[in-house]
């Protein structure tokens, strides 16, 4: 395997070329929708050369990724179906829901093997300028693969996907959907809906604002994701989140019930058996919803401290996602928090603060 085309040139796409341009071997191309996307992916070195069609990269790839949104998804593989493209080629995709995927993928010709896929990092960037080679480095990397698809076209597609140095599972279509529907789709809608909640109780109680600028907007980081992005995922994930719907008031009900009826130590219950469960989640691991690492730090009240912090960052080369004061108030220490891409990040900041004397936590 040698020509690898990738069509779709943003974060995920991106990503995925710099981890595969680590083998000297590969010759990557691309082609994106959006003229500056593609001509910044040249020059920033995400592939090695750039085609005018989607035709004229695919008829010579050997590997084939579908770094669209779900939708597109499904209408390249209907358009790659109509080209004569290599005999075992293998198409896949990055798609975060499966199952519509997978069905239209079971048209495509004999000679063409489609291997699902779905990367499952993130950033709280876009486009191709924020590509990281490292994206997926410890991330989990699902694949869909049917009954049909010969095991060693799956052995060749892991080798070339090994350089993104993710954790490889493997599950059917609608396991998938199943599983990340619980612990991705599910919790976007309800960090959207609490922010509706909120929206309308300042209706009334202006106010309310101010109390949410601490734990509650952290709770609800994941609903400023990209509107469009998780209208399209909700839709074509309609089947499993319907079930998820049915439980989830399910268990609104039941701890409805427990305050209704006063029940304290039901209500113990409830929190100590999600206390427990929760602690017992991996915590070093990628999971489905990118993770925020944050790191706090003291500052003392004086002019320019914030620009010495993010210099010290600078001076280390390190990346900040977000920046945010948490109290500054006169005469007393103020707080930081800072919010990086990735967990080493966060350990180098915390290092080279430490050495400038000041004190941080996670």
């Amino acid at each position: 395997m040698k020509d690898i085309f990738i069509i779709g040139l943003g974060l995920i796409g991106g990503s995925i070329s710099l981890a595969i341009k680590k083998e000297d071997s590969f010759h990557v191309k691309g082609f994106d929708l959006s003229a500056e996307q593609l001509r910044m992916a040249k020059s920033l070195g995400v592939i090695d050369e750039k085609v005018k069609s989607i035709e004229e990269g695919a008829v010579h790839a050997d590997l084939i990724v579908l770094a669209v949104p779900v939708a597109q998804t499904i209408e390249l593989i209907q358009q790659l179906n109509q080209l004569d493209l290599k005999k075992d080629v293998i198409i896949t995709d990055v798609g975060s829901t499966k199952q519509e995927i997978v069905q239209a993928a079971a048209q495509l010709n004999e000679s063409i093997t489609f291997i699902g896929g779905h990367p499952m990092a993130g950033s709280h960037k876009s486009g191709v300028e924020a590509a990281k080679a490292h994206l997926f480095e410890n991330a989990f990397y699902i694949f869909t693969p049917t009954a049909t698809v010969d095991r060693e076209q799956l052995i060749t597609l892991k080798n070339v996907l090994k350089h993104t140095k993710a954790r490889f599972l493997q599950m059917d279509a609608k396991q998938h959907d199943k599983l990340v529907g619980a612990v991705s789709h599910f919790p976007h809608i309800i960090a959207a809906s609490l922010v509706h909640q909120l929206e309308k109780l300042q209706e009334t109680d202006p106010g309310v604002t101010r109390l949410a600028a601490g734990g509650f907007r952290d709770i609800t980081r994941i609903a400023s994701s990209s509107p469009v992005m998780w209208r399209d995922i909700l839709l074509h994930n309609q089947e499993e989140l319907l079930h998820l719907f049915d439980q989830w008031q399910n268990e609104m009900n039941r701890a409805r019930n427990l305050v209704q009826d006063g029940d304290g130590e039901g209500l113990l219950t409830f929190f100590q058996q999600a206390r427990s469960f929760r602690e017992g989640l991996p915590q070093r691991n990628k999971g489905a919803i990118p993770a925020f690492y944050d790191l706090f730090v003291d500052v003392p009240d004086h002019p320019g401290v914030i620009s010495d912090v993010t210099y010290i960052l600078a001076e280390h080369e390190i990346s900040l996602t977000n920046i945010r004061i948490l109290e500054a108030r006169e005469d007393i220490m103020g707080v930081l928090r800072l919010s990086f891409r990735s967990e080493m990040d966060r350990d180098l900041a915390k290092k080279a603060l430490k050495k400038r004397l000041y004190e941080t936590y996670e």
